[in-house]
């Protein structure tokens, strides 16, 4: 098996994995129980937090322990939207974002909010003079992600944060595919709100984080019990979190080495491989400003699932369309057509995106196969067939 599908999830390391077997065994206390077990399991908790805090240069304090990304997104974007509905009810987002962004706005449009939604240029950059435009003196909330989770092109995150912090709008940041690769620094970034998730930086599925900065007051999302404050009730998923602690870690070491170069040092040798060896390859997003380890092409003449199914069954090698929240949908990627792909093209994206374990030889082999499955896969298409057909009926006249 060659994995080049990091973006939708990181394998779990082995040291996070050793890190939650206690958690899972004979440290099983709930994190609420005034006994030895749940003060264990609370240390536990907390300490979590604190990798979390030192991973983003942020307090403990500010850090809301959770299941994912998505449930941070909906925190941030229904706390902050109903607390301040009362000033205003107009939110500015991005036409590239994830469906974890996308959706809760979209329950928000329901509830008598206005939603703008800002374009990116043709390399698929967040338009900052279209958002200054969409000001207005009753916009509360702005959110835009890091980076783009199909093409990982980096957006101008700081930039936005420093209008909206001189204009005293809250904002809010999707990092899911920067934290834990790159260096992130909430302070830097002028961010209010920042939501990870553990299992795209090599934590466990099920725990994340959302970071609320000092000052910043938001409606919970779920009610229960008075866990972490009354910000985020429910007994902690305590395993999960001490691995995503001990990957927080693991991070911070990685990112001190820079074994960031490293991965995109090998997306480069992917993306030059492939402008130079497969005809009809479309690189996707801003050709540099983009995380290390992820690059999409749209192919011609091809589905990307097609492609995806067809580099599996014949090569073991794992990619994806996208994002892999979409995954099964035939309908063309929105991320690419909002930078202006054609529908065939936007049909056709796939995503390789790389990892700490990925090595020289597993990019070559892609490079190898993929001009093969591609040229098959254009012989059986429709358009083709029909087009040899023509072809052979021209000759023969």
């Amino acid at each position: 098996m060659i994995y080049l599908d990091h973006a939708a999830t990181t394998p779990l390391h082995p040291l996070a994995l050793e890190a939650m077997m206690p958690y899972l065994t004979h440290e099983f206390g709930n994190p609420s129980s005034l006994h030895h077990l749940g003060k264990n399991a609370k240390h536990a908790v907390e300490w979590s937090r604190e990798q979390i805090a030192n991973l983003l240069g942020a307090r403990s304090a500010e850090i809301v322990l959770n299941s994912g990304a998505t449930e941070g997104n909906n925190h941030a974007l229904k706390g902050i939207a109903r607390r301040l509905a009362s000033r205003g009810k107009h939110i500015i987002s991005s036409t590239i974002e994830h469906d974890a962004t996308l959706h809760p706005l979209l329950q928000l449009e329901k509830e008598g909010f206005e939603i703008t939604w800002v374009s990116v240029d043709e390399n698929g950059v967040f338009r900052l003079d279209e958002f200054q435009k969409a000001l207005r003196s009753d916009t509360i909330l702005v959110s835009l992600m890091h980076a783009n989770n199909e093409m990982g092109v980096l957006q101008p995150v700081r930039e936005v944060g420093a209008i909206c912090r001189e204009k005293g709008i809250i904002f809010h940041c999707d990092a899911c595919q920067t934290v834990g690769h790159i260096p992130v620094d909430v302070k830097g970034l002028n961010v209010d709100l920042l939501s990870l998730s553990a299992h795209k930086f090599y934590g466990a599925k099920g725990a994340g984080a959302l970071y609320v900065r000092r000052g910043v007051r938001l409606e919970t999302l779920v009610d229960g019990g008075h866990q972490q404050k009354g910000r985020r009730a429910g007994t902690e998923n305590v395993p999960a979190l001490v691995a995503m602690g001990v990957a927080a870690n693991l991070a911070i070491e990685a990112i001190a080495r820079g074994d960031e170069a490293r991965v995109a040092a090998l997306r480069e040798r992917l993306i030059s491989g492939i402008e130079k060896g497969v005809e009809g390859a479309f690189l996707n997003g801003h050709r540099t400003a983009r995380v290390p380890g992820i690059a999409n092409f749209s192919f011609e003449g091809i589905e990307g699932e097609g492609l995806i199914l067809e580099l599996d069954a014949k090569s073991g090698i794992c990619a994806s369309t996208g994002s892999a929240c979409a995954a099964g949908s035939l309908d063309p990627s929105p991320v690419l057509l909002a930078i202006g792909r054609e529908i065939g093209l936007a049909r056709a994206g796939t995503r390789f995106s790389l990892g700490r374990g990925t090595t020289e030889a597993e990019v070559d082999e892609l490079l190898r196969v993929l001009p093969q499955v591609l040229e098959s896969l254009r012989v059986l298409s429709p358009e083709n067939r029909i087009n040899l057909v023509a072809g052979r009926s021209d000759g023969a006249g």
